[in-house]
């Protein structure tokens, strides 16, 4: 009966350990990997959909629709890559400004417009129609500039 105890007390602890570490959450440098990530994801997939609206290669409905499909997912990721403690005065590999952070609601605003611009292209993309298509990556490309230009350096 008391090595059950032991083993159970011993379990007990150990999970709490896990819990406290994860109640802690990422370090920094994980939260700035996982926002790279994320925006790696955004431009392999918004890459093709530009060459196709500019004509450098054929336009394809269905690749469109399945990149806009990812463009959509991670655009609802984003948020979670921002974390207080992740800026550039903790991580030393990121280009995220700081002012991400001193003007939270403003940033918050801009990565909001940009979720709902890349949903409103993924539907678009199901219909196939390449007008629709075109104009909707114009507005969706315009809120991703519209973050760069004032929070993320060159």
């Amino acid at each position: 009966m008391n090595k059950l105890c032991i083993s159970l007390a011993s379990g007990l602890l150990g999970l709490s350990v896990l819990t406290a570490a994860n109640a802690a959450g990422p370090k920094p440098e994980d939260t700035a990997e996982y926002r790279q990530s994320v925006f790696t994801i955004i431009g392999w997939n918004f890459k093709p959909i530009g060459a196709m609206v500019k004509g450098e290669v054929p336009f394809d409905a269905a690749a469109v629709a399945r990149h806009a499909q990812y463009i959509e997912m991670m655009s609802k990721a984003l948020l979670e890559g921002f974390s207080k403690g992740s800026g550039p005065d903790a991580v030393k590999h990121t280009e995220a400004k700081p002012e991400i952070w001193t003007n939270w609601d403003q940033f918050n605003s801009k990565l909001n417009n940009f979720e709902q611009e890349a949903t409103k292209l993924a539907e678009v993309a199901k219909g196939g129609d390449e007008g629709a298509i075109k104009a909707q990556f114009g507005k969706t490309a315009e809120t991703c500039k519209a973050c760069h230009k004032e929070f993320r350096t060159d």
